[in-house]
């Protein structure tokens, strides 16, 4: 259920939060595509399996998430002791809605012969039936390891593991969702924007659509872009993500120019998470006040989601968080065999 907006009247939202946040020992997370004001005030910010294991790492007892369900789901599985809460249980993702976990067992039954390689963005019980998990910067680690022999499933991301596929050689077998911000660039846009800034680098999600990353300098995860935003030279740079994240670049970068790449009506409203949106202050305020909406997983499901996350983090573990660089670790094992270094 989602936390009522009842903060008393005239209440200091920013005293009041971090009054409660001192009160429950809580730590507050930030994922890139929030508010600046959420960013602004939290303990850590970054993307969302970074996030998770910062937060694993305190002795915080309560966990509030200023993000997506998943990420809130996946910071529960990495510290099932502590108290999960998310300000807005509605905040959900595009592309975990696309996955429902019973289909993605029968899509799995159906190919027996694959292993199952899954995006982050997806909900804990399809987590539970993979067998590695990857996010956008581990991925290509994570492929390097596994026999060229071997059939792959990947979702529920399918631009992102079509541009793995392209990038990497490999073959996949792709399950069809799309994330609703990505997918709404616009190619007749960017070109536009390209031409009025002639010489700027585009720096690009690979959930986005191959036309939009055809056009691009740059292909990272989102702490990636940040990075590259960053240390580039130029002055201006074209941003082809959830445009929050131009306000850690504005913050880091203060003499370059940032610029969110449109959608097909010309403007960048369409490109902004819905989701991601539902989270605000007043929200924040009654969920650390009331504990709630608090994220509740089996124990059995947190156990077998903890697997394929374990494995990545085995496997790449120095790529996750650090943009699309890194090397392979450890050789992948079938289930069942332990990882080298167990």
């Amino acid at each position: 259920m989602t936390a009522p907006l009842r903060p008393p009247v005239g209440t200091d939202l920013l005293a009041e939060i971090q009054r409660l946040k001192e009160e429950r020992n809580a730590v507050i997370l930030a994922h890139y595509y929030q508010k600046p004001e959420l960013q602004d005030l939290a303990d850590f910010v970054g993307d969302s399996l970074d996030l998770s294991r910062k937060a694993a790492a305190t002795d915080a007892d309560v966990i509030a998430f200023c993000g997506v369900r998943f990420m809130a789901e996946t910071a529960k599985i990495l510290s099932p002791q502590k108290t999960v809460i998310l300000p807005d249980m509605d905040a959900g993702c595009s592309l975990e809605d696309s996955c429902p976990p019973d289909q993605f067992a029968a899509f799995r039954a159906a190919h027996p012969d694959h292993i199952a390689l899954t995006y982050i963005n997806c909900s804990a019980a399809v987590k539970a039936q993979s067998d590695i998990i990857v996010t956008s910067s581990s991925a290509d680690a994570i492929l390097a390891q596994i026999p060229k022999d071997q059939k792959i499933i990947f979702g529920p991301d399918r631009h992102l593991g079509g541009y793995l596929a392209r990038k990497t050689g490999r073959e996949m077998l792709l399950w069809p969702g799309i994330c609703i911000v990505h997918q709404a660039f616009s190619e007749t846009e960017l070109l536009k924007l390209k031409a009025q800034y002639p010489g700027a680098p585009v720096a690009a999600h690979p959930e986005c659509p191959p036309h939009i990353i055809d056009h691009s300098d740059h292909v990272g995860s989102t702490r990636s872009i940040l990075d590259f935003a960053i240390a580039s030279p130029a002055e201006v740079i074209l941003v082809a993500t959830e445009p929050h994240i131009i306000h850690q670049m504005e913050k880091a970068a203060p003499d370059k120019t940032f610029i969110g790449v449109p959608g097909g009506d010309g403007n960048c409203n369409c490109n902004m998470c819905p989701y991601m949106a539902l989270n605000t202050l007043e929200k924040l305020y009654v969920a650390l006040r009331d504990l709630e909406p608090r994220i509740e997983l089996e124990p059995e499901l947190m156990d077998r989601a903890r697997v394929p996350l374990e494995r990545m983090l085995e496997m790449a573990g120095r790529t996750v968080g650090q943009g699309d660089v890194g090397r392979p670790i450890v050789p992948f094992r079938a289930e069942g065999e332990q990882l080298s270094g167990d």
